[in-house]
């Protein structure tokens, strides 16, 4: 089933005076419930659309699922998937995965992590990233230009994320949109996840917007080498590259750039 991910509504423009009716183009917000083996971990809002991938990339960020895991992925888990609107997802692992502990409250499209003991357990199990070659800094640079052609929905509606993952040519390997920054990046993950191309130590992950803390977690537990961000990074996101070995670059506009980590290029 294709899910629609725009809706139109009539509107009104002010330009010195109101104008008359014209439809405008929204992007869609829904409720995900994600499912482990038929235990409830978590609900997020999101665009819908991949949500097989964004199921999985989320639990893979939160340490929940390893590569070779997954034995199948549903929509629903208890009745037929019309009954919940295709609003959730069950991944399957045959019992590898652990018991879930469920996260309470949902995950709106702006804020995913919250708290402090749930910021250290999602960086305490992840190790340093192994040694890689560095990244070539004018490419770096210029990822968010190479990528901004995989950006429909936000052509549409302006009022969307997105996630990409980058070869060292410059190459997008896969692109993903959502109203959540971190929806968008999890789509992008579960993709590389099931396609087996995991860890992603040869890739960069782009982001639009800002370098979260979570940005930087997801980047890590998913194993890129660079995580670049065309806004200002977060004082956290920051001390988690540093600590991971990932190279973190902000402010990437028009073939210029801030790099934040690792510690030999500041």
């Amino acid at each position: 089933m294709v899910r629609s991910r725009t809706d139109s509504v009539l509107t009104r423009r002010f330009d010195g005076e109101m104008s008359g009716r014209e439809p405008d183009r929204l992007v869609v917000e829904e409720p995900l419930n994600i499912r482990l083996d038929d235990q409830a971990v978590s609900s997020t809002m999101r665009t819908p659309g991949h949500d097989f991938e964004l199921a999985v990339g989320f639990l893979h960020a939160e340490g929940l699922l390893e590569p070779g895991w997954v034995s199948g992925i549903r929509y629903c888990g208890t009745g037929a998937p019309v009954d919940s609107e295709f609003n959730v997802v069950s991944v399957e692992t045959g019992g590898r995965a652990p018991t879930p502990t469920a996260r309470m409250g949902s995950i709106s499209s702006s804020c995913g992590v919250c708290g402090t003991e749930a910021i250290e357990a999602l960086t305490e199990r992840l190790r340093i990233l192994e040694p890689y070659e560095p990244w070539d800094p004018a490419l770096l640079a210029r990822l968010p230009e190479l990528f901004g052609g995989n950006q429909p929905l936000f052509d549409a509606t302006g009022a969307v994320h997105a996630a990409a993952a980058v070869d060292r040519q410059g190459s997008v390997v896969v692109a993903r949109e959502d109203i959540g920054r971190h929806n968008a990046v999890d789509k992008v993950a579960g993709r590389l996840l099931l396609d087996g191309a995991l860890p992603a130590d040869e890739l960069a992950l782009v982001v639009s917007g800002r370098a979260s803390f979570e940005m930087a977690q997801k980047a890590w537990a998913a194993g890129y080498t660079a995580l670049v961000a065309v806004s200002a990074p977060s004082a956290l996101a920051v001390t988690t590259a540093r600590r991971a070995g990932l190279t973190l670059v902000g402010f990437t506009r028009n073939g210029n750039a801030k790099f934040y980590s690792p510690d030999h290029l500041v």
